[in-house]
C-alpha cells in the first residue's frame, strides 16, 4: 500500500490506519477495528488457500482483504488469461476435431486467424460488460462521479472476480454430455463472483449490484449480438 493509503476492516469494512502492529523481537499484534472490535483483517494470519477457499464461497471478507488491503496488481495479467481460456473454448467449439493433414495448409493459417478473431470478440464483449456496469454505477451512485480512483477499483475489482473463467479450460479438456451446463454453471458463478466485489468496493445493497451486473450483462449480449450481424453480412457480401 502506497503512502497515504489506509486498509478497511474486513468485518464492518470501516477505514483502518494500519493492519498489525510490529513490536520488539519480531513480535505482531493484530490492529482491533475501533468500531466493531473485531480484527482488521484475520485473514494476514491465513493460509492463501484458505484465502482462495473463501474467495470462491464470495465471502465478502475475504474479497475486503484481497481488494483492500493487499497489493495485489495481477487483474490485466488474469484479464487476458481469462480471455485466451474464453477464446480457446469458443474457437475448439467452432473446429471441434477438425485437423490438417498438411501442418503448411493455408487451413491452418485460417484458423489460427479464427482463434485471434475469437479473442478479440471475447474482448470486446469483457469490455462491454465492464463499460456497462461502470457506466450505471456512475449514473446512479453519484459520489462515483469525478472520482476516478474509485472506478478504477471498481474496473479491478471486476477484472479479478473474472477469475472464475479459468475454469473454462478443464472443461474443454474433458467434454462430455455435460458441458453446456458446466458453462452456464461458470457463467453464472462468474458473474456472482462480480456482484460481490461491486458490492464489498462500493459496500452498497445486493439490489444495485445485481442490477449493474445485469445492466453490463444486456451490454455484452448486445454488443455480441451485433458483431455475428456484422460477421454475416461481411460474410454475405464475401460469398456473393
Amino acid at each position: 500500500m502506497g503512502k497515504g493509503a489506509f486498509y478497511r476492516c474486513v468485518e464492518c469494512n470501516e477505514k483502518a490506519a494500519e493492519l498489525h502492529r510490529d513490536y520488539s523481537n519480531g513480535i505482531l499484534k493484530i490492529t482491533i477495528c475501533d468500531s466493531c472490535q473485531k480484527p482488521v483483517d484475520k485473514y494476514i494470519e491465513y493460509d492463501p488457500v484458505i484465502i482462495f477457499i473463501d474467495a470462491i464461497l464470495c465471502k465478502a471478507q475475504a474479497f475486503r482483504h484481497i481488494l483492500f488491503n493487499t497489493s495485489l496488481n495481477i487483474h490485466w495479467k488474469l484479464c487476458v488469461f481469462c480471455l485466451l481460456c474464453e477464446a480457446y473454448l469458443r474457437w475448439s467449439a467452432l473446429h471441434g476435431s477438425e485437423q490438417s493433414s498438411d501442418p503448411a495448409d493455408i487451413i491452418r493459417y485460417t484458423k489460427e486467424w479464427e482463434f485471434y478473431g475469437k479473442f478479440g470478440l471475447a474482448a470486446l464483449e469483457l469490455a462491454a460488460f465492464c463499460s456497462g456496469v461502470l457506466s450505471f454505477l456512475w449514473l446512479w451512485e453519484s459520489r462515483l462521479q469525478g472520482r476516478s480512483a474509485e472506478l478504477h477499483l471498481l474496473l479491478r475489482a471486476l477484472l479479478l472476480s473474472c477469475y472464475g473463467k479459468v475454469l473454462l479450460i478443464p472443461t474443454v479438456i474433458w467434454e462430455h454430455d455435460y458441458s453446456p451446463l458446466c458453462l452456464s454453471l461458470i457463467k453464472l458463478f462468474v458473474l456472482t463472483s462480480n456482484s460481490q466485489a461491486i458490492r464489498v468496493v462500493l459496500n452498497c445493497s445486493r439490489r444495485l449490484s445485481l442490477l449493474a451486473v445485469c445492466f453490463g450483462l444486456l451490454s455484452e449480449t448486445l454488443t455480441a449480438q451485433s458483431c455475428r450481424k456484422l460477421q454475416w453480412s461481411i460474410q454475405d457480401i464475401w460469398t456473393s
